[in-house]
């Protein structure tokens, strides 16, 4: 597997993000350093214990990783958790979470999956 088909299985937009960082090894660096991220797992514990400021602080920070990385589909419900837990709707937000979760853990695998891939 290489970048661009890691792009296509999780739902990101590969020549956007070769736009703005210009160089494949700068895009994997950066997707690389996702893996050690703490934004979602913040969250998940933050919506866990009805900590909505700061749940609201993390998934943030998760939208603007994604924005920047072009990791779309992840973006798009970031974006909508984002925007419920602003209107204070702390029910919304934790009807959204399996999706944002499913989106999460499709990055975080085919990530992997690049990774060893270059072992081979």
């Amino acid at each position: 597997m290489n970048l661009k088909d890691c792009y296509i299985k999780f739902g990101g937009d590969f020549d956007e993000v070769l736009g703005r960082l210009r160089r494949e090894q700068t895009i994997q660096k950066f997707v690389y350093k996702f893996l050690d991220d703490k934004s979602f797992l913040l969250f998940e514990a933050s919506m866990r214990n009805k900590d909505y400021a700061e749940a609201l602080r993390a998934v943030h920070t998760l939208k603007g990783i994604c924005q920047n990385l072009s990791f779309t589909r992840l973006f798009e419900s970031s974006s909508l958790v984002t925007k419920a837990l602003k209107e204070n709707d702390w029910k919304q937000a934790g009807d959204m979470m399996p999706q944002l979760s499913k989106d999460y853990y499709e990055i975080v695998q085919a990530i992997e999956e690049l990774k060893s891939s270059e072992g081979e």
